[in-house]
């Protein structure tokens, strides 16, 4: 299991001493172990061609059912994996595949006075712009300050905290799953940060199941 950073806002802001750098991190929690050959015994008990397994068969096999579309077998597969330090512009985009399973760094029960955020490259190479940006999120600090010491509840005073703010997830999801993700966050057209991550997610899932992503590449 190895961690996969992502280069972002590695250079100090122009304006404002409270945007912190970051990078993301992708880790692989879990996968399937031989998660190659499970999918091939699998998918051969709807054939019973249990005869034609061998040491090299699974790659032949995958590749097959990959190209007729017969991709339900690749559900018996799975990988989790633990995402720091993107923004929750990233989780929202994240959490809407709704046959993954997420488990997410709380605003209700995690004290966010000293959140980091994520700057966009665009706003991050545009001295105004981050101007405009920094005066934004040190407003949005002030003011969850101030609702906290007035006694109001996380759970209520988040509501003035930015989608900028750096969160931490889990994602679960078979390999099918990870599949459709992977193809349509990776799109020219898809946000640039979900498709950062994602690059990351299909290193490691090629690492570890190659007949199954390679062709994602």
């Amino acid at each position: 299991m190895k961690n996969g950073p992502i280069e972002q806002n590695s250079e100090q802001n122009a304006v404002g001493e409270n945007i912190t750098p970051t990078s993301v991190k992708v880790e692989l929690l879990a996968i399937t172990p031989d998660a190659e050959r499970l999918i091939e015994k699998a998918g051969r008990t709807c054939y019973l061609s249990f005869d034609k397994m061998d040491d090299a068969s699974a790659k032949k096999f995958i590749k097959m059912i990959v190209k007729s579309g017969h991709h339900s077998v690749l559900e018996h597969a799975s990988a989790t994996f633990r995402i720091s330090g993107g923004s929750r512009s990233f989780t929202h985009q994240m959490v809407r595949h709704r046959l993954a399973s997420f488990s997410q760094q709380s605003q209700r029960y995690v004290k966010e006075n000293d959140f980091k955020v994520i700057v966009p490259p665009s706003i991050r190479e545009n001295s105004g712009a981050l101007e405009v940006f920094n005066d934004l999120i040190e407003h949005s600090r002030r003011a969850y300050e101030k609702l906290k010491g007035m006694d109001i509840r996380k759970e209520d005073a988040r509501f003035v905290l930015p989608n900028a703010v750096e969160s931490e997830i889990v994602v679960s999801a078979n390999f099918r799953e990870w599949r459709l993700i992977i193809s349509l966050r990776r799109e020219k057209k898809a946000q640039w940060e979900i498709r950062a991550i994602c690059e990351e997610i299909l290193k490691e899932l090629v690492a570890h199941a190659p007949t199954v992503f390679e062709d994602l590449l």
